[in-house]
C-alpha cells in the first residue's frame, strides 16, 4: 500500500529548496568576504560554493602553443602582454584582461633592472575610466603600500631589491571586468628583442555566471584595514593550534620502531577534524630517517597520503628551520602540519619506519570540531620521486636543449588543488629550475596556468639561495640552487587554490642550464571529495 505524503510536508520541501537556492543567489563576493575567506581555516576544506575557475595571466614566451611545437619550452618568459593601449597619451600594456564577475588572488612580479622597476602600474574595474589601484609595480606590490606584510610581501629579504619576487596576496574583487596596465618608457618590443625583463604572474578567479560580486573601489583597501590585519594576523598564527588545546582533544604515540614497524595514531568520532600534526625523529641518520619514515594519512577507511617525512613536512633531507601557514620545522627537528583534515567518523596517522635502522618516533595530533556536510572533503597529498633524472641542458653548454615535461600530480574526481613541494639535489654549478609551471583542469589541451620560471612559481625570483619562509611560500634551503646539494620550495594556495570537477593534472617542465644528472621529488597536497 502507498503511503501519501501530507501536501504540508511537500509545501514545507519546496520552501526550503527556494530557501536555499534564494540564500546562495543573496550571497555576495565582496573584498572583506574574501578576507574572511582567507582566515577560515575550513574555508578549503569544502568544495567551493559558488563555483570558480582559477586562469593565471603572465608573461611567458608566447612561443609556447602547443606540446608538439618547437616553441613548447622557449625560455624567454618576460615582457610579453595581452596587447598594447594609449590612454590619455599614455602608452599602456596590458597584463591582464578579464571579463567579470571574478577576483585577482595572487600576483608575482620580478624585474630585470632598474629600468624594468621603474614599471608604473593600474588597475582598472569595470567601466570606470580611472584605476582603483596604481602606483610603481614594486611597491605596490612587495612593499606594503596596499597591505601589510604578509599580504604584501618581497623575498627574500636577504636579497637585493632588483632580484627579489614580489607577492600581492590581497584580493581585488570585480562584478564585470578588470584589466590591469603597465607603464614604462623604457620597453622596446621587436621581433628581434623584448627589453627590460619584466616577469609577471596574476591569479585570477571567474566566478560561474550568474556570481555575484561587488567590486573593490580605491576606498576599499582604507575603510577595511582593520579585516585587513586581522586576516595578516591569521596567515601568521597556526589557526590556534597552540598549547592552550584541551588535552581531550589531543591524541599521541610514541616508542622505538624497529625497521618495517609503525608508529599509529588512530581516531574514531564524528564531527572532528585534525588541526595539527606534530612530529619528532630519532635516528644516528637524519638525511635517511626523512626519507625513509613514510607519513601515511587515512580518512574513514581511504588513504589518501603517503609521503616521506622530509617532503611532507617541507624540511628536505636535513632539519632545515622554516614556518608557514601550514608547516614548520624547528632548529630541534620538531616538526609540525598546521592543516585542517576532517573525516566523517575515523582516521589514523601511521608513520612507517622503512629504513634500516630503528627510529625513536614521537607523534601527536591535535583535533577540533568540525561539522561534515556534502561539500566536505578528505585531505590528501601525492608524492613523486624522479632518481638520477637526466637533464637536457642548453645547446650553448654542450647539452642537447630537448627540455621535458614532469608531472607532479594527476588526480581525478572532484577537489581543491592547495599546493606543492620541490626537494631537489643539484649536482652542478648551475640553476636547475627554469621550468615552467603547467596546470591542465579538467581536461583543458592548453594549461590555464603556464608560469614563467619554477623560483616565480614558489614566489621567489633569480634562483637566488637565500633561504626566507612567510605563510604561503618558503625556501629551507637554497644552496643547492647555483651549486651542488640540496634545494626546497614550497607553495601553498588558500585563495588561488585551483577547482576542478573532474581532473587535474600538474606538470612542470624540468629545465636545467646544464646537461647533468639530478634527484628530486614533487609532493602536491589537496583536497578531494570521497569517491563512493
Amino acid at each position: 500500500m502507498k503511503k501519501r505524503i501530507p501536501l504540508l510536508v511537500i509545501a514545507a520541501g519546496i520552501f526550503c529548496l527556494l530557501s536555499t537556492a534564494s540564500c546562495r543567489n543573496d550571497r555576495v563576493i565582496t573584498f572583506r568576504s574574501l578576507l574572511k575567506e582567507m582566515s577560515d581555516p575550513e574555508a578549503i576544506t569544502r568544495f567551493p560554493d559558488p563555483g570558480y575557475r582559477l586562469l593565471q595571466f603572465s608573461s611567458h614566451d608566447r612561443l609556447s602553443i602547443h606540446p608538439d611545437s618547437a616553441g613548447w619550452f622557449a625560455n624567454n618568459d618576460y615582457t610579453h602582454f595581452v596587447r598594447e593601449e594609449f590612454n590619455e597619451g599614455r602608452h599602456e600594456y596590458v597584463m591582464l584582461e578579464a571579463d567579470g564577475p571574478g577576483a585577482i588572488v595572487r600576483w608575482w612580479m620580478t624585474f630585470g633592472n632598474v629600468n624594468a622597476l621603474n614599471s608604473y602600474i593600474r588597475v582598472y574595474i569595470d567601466n570606470v575610466a580611472e584605476p582603483v589601484i596604481e602606483g610603481m609595480a614594486p611597491a605596490l606590490l612587495g612593499e606594503g603600500i596596499l597591505a601589510p606584510w604578509p599580504l604584501s610581501s618581497s623575498v627574500s629579504p636577504l636579497t637585493d631589491p632588483q632580484r627579489r619576487g614580489y607577492n600581492l596576496y590581497l584580493p581585488i574583487p570585480f562584478s564585470e571586468k578588470c584589466r590591469i596596465t603597465l607603464e614604462n618608457d623604457s620597453i622596446v618590443i621587436t621581433p628581434e628583442r623584448r627589453t627590460p625583463s619584466i616577469y609577471y604572474n596574476i591569479g585570477t578567479r571567474l566566478y560561474e555566471e550568474g556570481t555575484r560580486v561587488e567590486s573593490a573601489r580605491s576606498e576599499s583597501f582604507i575603510s577595511d584595514t582593520l579585516a585587513i590585519s586581522e586576516c595578516a594576523s591569521f596567515l601568521l598564527s597556526d589557526g590556534g593550534n597552540g598549547s592552550s588545546v584541551n588535552d581531550e582533544m589531543k591524541r599521541s604515540a610514541e616508542g622505538i620502531f624497529a625497521p618495517g614497524e609503525e608508529c599509529a595514531v588512530r581516531v574514531a568520532g564524528q564531527d572532528l577534524a585534525i588541526s595539527s600534526i606534530t612530529l619528532s625523529l630519532a635516528a644516528p641518520d637524519t638525511a635517511a630517517t626523512l626519507k625513509g619514515a613514510v607519513i601515511r594519512l587515512c580518512f574513514d577507511g581511504r588513504i589518501t597520503a603517503e609521503v616521506p617525512a622530509g617532503d611532507f613536512f617541507g624540511t628536505g633531507y636535513s632539519y632545515n628551520s622554516y614556518s608557514t601557514r601550514f608547516t614548520a620545522t624547528e632548529a630541534d627537528g620538531t616538526m609540525s602540519s598546521f592543516r585542517l583534515m576532517p573525516f566523517r567518523d575515523s582516521c589514523t596517522v601511521s608513520i612507517f619506519n622503512e629504513t634500516s635502522d630503528s627510529i625513536g618516533i614521537k607523534a601527536e595530533v591535535t583535533l577540533t570540531p568540525y561539522l561534515w556536510d556534502e561539500s566536505s572533503m578528505h585531505f590528501g597529498a601525492s608524492w613523486r620521486k624522479y632518481a638520477d633524472f637526466e637533464t637536457a641542458g642548453t645547446l650553448r653548454n654542450g647539452g642537447t636543449g630537448l627540455h621535458s615535461d614532469v608531472n607532479i600530480a594527476e588526480l581525478s574526481g572532484r577537489g581543491v588543488y592547495a599546493g606543492d613541494a620541490i626537494t631537489i639535489f643539484n649536482t652542478a654549478d648551475a640553476w636547475w629550475g627554469e621550468g615552467d609551471e603547467k596546470i591542465y583542469v579538467d581536461g583543458e589541451s592548453f594549461p590555464s596556468s603556464f608560469g614563467t620560471g619554477t623560483e616565480d612559481y614558489f614566489g621567489y625570483a633569480w634562483c637566488r639561495p637565500e633561504p626566507f619562509d612567510h605563510p604561503l611560500i618558503a625556501q629551507p634551503a637554497g644552496y643547492g640552487n647555483f651549486h651542488p646539494g640540496m634545494s626546497v620550495n614550497m607553495r601553498y594556495r588558500i585563495l588561488d587554490a585551483i577547482p576542478f570537477s573532474e581532473s587535474i593534472k600538474a606538470d612542470i617542465e624540468m629545465w636545467h642550464w646544464v646537461k647533468t644528472t639530478v634527484s628530486f621529488s614533487l609532493t602536491s597536497f589537496y583536497y578531494l571529495s570521497p569517491q563512493p
